[in-house]
């Protein structure tokens, strides 16, 4: 594992930290793409994919923050907001930045008229392909996002990797699940799949309700074989939020499907 990669004068250069920045330019590049093929200004893509950026880190970062604060104590509160704390991977969860990134987007579409769900369909192939490249991120630094034990002569035994090296080190000898690996490929057939669909749907919010379901289901069952703390009815936080995800993208779906059958019969009509 590489958790840092090497030092320029003060400054640390996290393997989290880099393969974030590298999944910001491909998701940029891919959304850009999508903003002018449905003849938007290319500019408004940099702008959005900035606040998504920033709110994903931010939003993260405070979460944690308010998750692992001392009330009360200002110089605990202090030590978060170090230079190697801000741009390490401590924090940086996909969920704890969604809320805020959600949130500057709709902001900003509503100030410059633009639709959210057409929006949000155009960044949905980028944004789950920069998440799978995040988890590359994760995977290098060895941040504890890996999966639970795999048992010597097991099944998957040919998949177990040790992080021993990580920030979060497995105990010696001791091998898991690369769950960010998984998620990566997960995340990957999804981008290919959102890609050679996205042009039969038309309705505003049709490929983003898909994008909602296959990462939400995609995450759910990633966390069966994760360590993470059961909330209710044994399912992670992470799952509670897929559920609401995967939820939310097939009232979407079921929402648009007789707008998007009302278009199809009509261009079949008028060929």
């Amino acid at each position: 594992m590489y958790p840092k990669l090497f030092q320029i004068g003060p400054i640390p250069v996290y393997s989290y930290g880099l393969m974030l920045g590298i999944a910001f330019l491909v998701g940029n590049w891919l959304f850009g793409k999508e903003l002018k093929r449905n003849g938007y200004d290319e500019n408004t893509g940099v702008i959005i994919v900035f606040l998504a950026l920033f709110g994903g880190i931010v939003g993260a970062k405070l979460f944690y923050f308010i998750e692992q604060w001392n009330f009360g104590s200002f110089a605990s509160l202090m030590h978060y907001f170090t230079f190697e704390e801000m741009f390490s991977a401590s924090g940086l969860t996909f969920y704890g930045g969604l809320v805020m990134s959600i949130v500057l987007i709709i902001i900003y579409c509503k100030v410059k008229k633009l639709s959210v769900l057409r929006i949000f369909d155009m960044m949905s192939p980028g944004t789950i392909l920069g998440y799978g490249i995040a988890r590359i991120g994760c995977h290098l630094a060895g941040d504890g996002d890996y999966g639970m034990p795999i048992p010597q002569g097991s099944f998957w035994s040919f998949l177990a990797m040790s992080y021993e090296k990580g920030t979060y080190p497995t105990p010696p000898g001791v091998v898991v699940h690369p769950t960010p690996l998984y998620e990566f490929a997960a995340a990957f057939l999804i981008f290919l799949f959102l890609m050679k669909i996205r042009k039969n749907y038309n309705v505003p919010g049709t490929l983003f309700a898909i994008y909602l379901i296959l990462a939400g289901l995609e995450r759910f069952l990633v966390e069966i074989i994760r360590t993470n703390p059961r909330i209710i009815l044994e399912l992670s936080q992470a799952q509670i939020i897929s559920v609401a995800m995967i939820i939310g993208g097939i009232f979407l779906y079921m929402k648009n499907k007789p707008k998007e059958e009302e278009l199809k019969k009509t261009a079949f009509a008028n060929t």
